[in-house]
């Protein structure tokens, strides 16, 4: 019985990331532009198909035959930098998840610390798993000590942000930022 593993190599070795991913993306991306900007009217549907299936077919049957200049791949472009989209896009997720645990609300003014505060904590960790403080620690502090004082910093907020009754819990702490003339 095959494992998971060897599906995908299987997969791999049929062309998966070579040929059927980039062309469903290209394909569903510009059938989905067109399908929205109605280009050919109401009624478009098998125009578009058609379209997308052409532009599609055109950026991965060169890439197949290897007629692409070097360095001009589109393919290999594509699957070069989507790993780095999905990484920034998980990123904007963990953002958005953050400021939303700690109530951010586009209304409210004085809540874009938060979604500063969310953005910094997840550049933080993000820089932890990539090694990226490694070279930069100047207090000589190990990385999974400022990891604990994040943690506990983020749940005494969490804390703070559950356990007050109604009104902002970080209120003396911004009129100390903040002074109001």
């Amino acid at each position: 019985m095959a494992n998971l593993v060897d599906i995908f190599r299987t997969l791999e070795n049929w062309g998966m990331l070579d040929v059927m991913l980039p062309f469903l993306l290209i394909f569903t991306l510009v059938f989905a532009v067109l399908q929205k900007a109605k280009i050919f009217g109401d009624d478009s549907k098998r125009f578009n198909v058609i379209i997308a299936l052409v532009l599609a077919m055109v950026v991965v049957i060169p890439h197949i035959m290897g007629t692409y200049p070097r360095g001009q791949d589109a393919v290999v472009i594509i699957n070069s930098f989507l790993p780095d989209i999905a990484l920034v896009l998980v990123a904007i997720i963990m953002v958005l998840m953050l400021s939303g645990v700690f109530g951010y609300q586009t209304k409210d003014n004085n809540s874009g610390w938060i979604l500063f505060i969310a953005f910094a904590v997840v550049i933080y960790l993000f820089g932890i798993s990539a090694g990226w403080w490694v070279k930069f620690n100047w207090f000589n502090i190990s990385s999974d000590t400022l990891t604990v004082v994040l943690v506990l910093l983020v749940f005494g907020i969490i804390i703070a942000v559950v356990t007050s009754e109604g009104g902002n819990p970080f209120k003396p702490l911004r009129d100390l930022v903040v002074r109001k003339p």
